[in-house]
C-alpha cells in the first residue's frame, strides 16, 4: 500500500484511460483502486448480503434508467430524469412502501409539494421539521448573540429528534432535505433505515451548491 493518501480528486490520467474504468488502464501512485485492494475486497464481501445486494442492485440499474439514446453509443447518452423522479422509481424497485421526509423549515412549501408527489406516488409519507421539539438553542451552548433572532427565543434544529422519530414509525427510505450542513450529519448518523439527500442546503444559491464551484474562476474565484 502507498504511503500517499487516496486522491482521486487530483488525479490527471484521462477518465477513460483510468485503471477504475479500464482494464489494465493507468494509476497514478496515489490511486484507491491499485492501492486499496483490501477495502475493494471487503466492499465485495458485503455484497454477498442479500439485502445489499438487491439495494445496489437496484441503484445501478436506477442510473442507467436515467439516461436515454443509449443506443447511439455512450458519447451521445443524455440525461433524461430529475432526481424527485429517480427518488420515487428507486423506492417503488425496492417495493418501499413507508417513505421518511425530513426537512428544513425554510423549504416547508417545497416539501408540502414534495410530500403531494410522493403520496400520489402511492407511498406513506412520514414528515418531520428541522424544529421539531421546540428546544432553545441555550440547551446546546449557543450564545444569544450566536442565534439568528438576537434578544428571543429560538429553536434549534433537531434532527437526532428527527431521525427518532423515522425509526420510531420504522420508515424503509429516507429523503433528507435541505438540512444545514452538520444537521445532516447527525441525521444520517442516527437513521437506522437507508437515506437519500433530494436537495443540500445553500441558503445564497438556491440550495445549488455547485453553483459557486461552476462560477469559481469568475464570481466565487475569490474562494481559491
Amino acid at each position: 500500500m502507498s504511503n500517499e493518501l487516496p486522491a482521486c480528486a487530483k488525479c490527471a490520467i484521462k477518465i477513460k484511460e483510468r485503471l477504475c474504468m479500464k482494464e489494465g488502464g493507468k494509476s497514478s501512485s496515489a490511486c484507491p483502486t491499485q492501492n486499496y485492494p483490501s477495502a475493494i475486497e471487503k466492499a465485495l464481501a458485503e455484497l454477498q448480503k442479500p439485502e445489499i445486494l438487491e439495494f445496489a442492485k437496484q441503484a445501478s440499474i436506477q442510473e442507467g434508467e436515467g439516461y436515454g439514446d443509449k443506443d447511439h453509443g455512450y458519447e451521445h447518452v443524455k440525461p433524461i430524469k430529475p432526481r424527485i423522479v429517480e427518488t420515487i422509481e428507486f423506492a417503488r424497485k425496492m417495493n418501499y412502501r413507508r417513505l421518511g421526509f425530513v426537512f428544513c423549515i425554510g423549504l416547508w412549501k417545497e416539501a408540502n409539494v414534495v410530500e403531494k408527489l410522493l403520496s400520489s406516488a402511492g407511498f406513506e409519507v412520514v414528515s418531520a421539521l428541522c424544529k421539531l421539539g421546540r428546544t432553545a438553542k441555550e440547551v446546546i451552548g449557543v450564545r444569544d448573540d450566536q442565534k439568528i433572532k438576537v434578544g428571543c427565543f429560538e429553536s434549534m434544529c433537531n434532527p437526532i429528534a428527527q431521525a427518532f422519530v423515522m425509526n420510531a414509525e420504522h420508515t424503509e427510505f429516507n429523503i433528507v432535505m435541505g438540512l444545514c450542513v452538520g444537521h445532516d450529519s447527525l441525521f444520517l448518523k442516527y437513521a437506522e433505515a437507508p437515506c437519500t439527500v433530494l436537495a443540500a442546503k445553500d441558503r445564497l444559491l438556491g440550495h445549488n451548491p455547485l453553483a459557486a464551484i461552476y462560477t469559481i474562476d469568475t464570481y466565487y474565484r475569490s474562494l481559491q
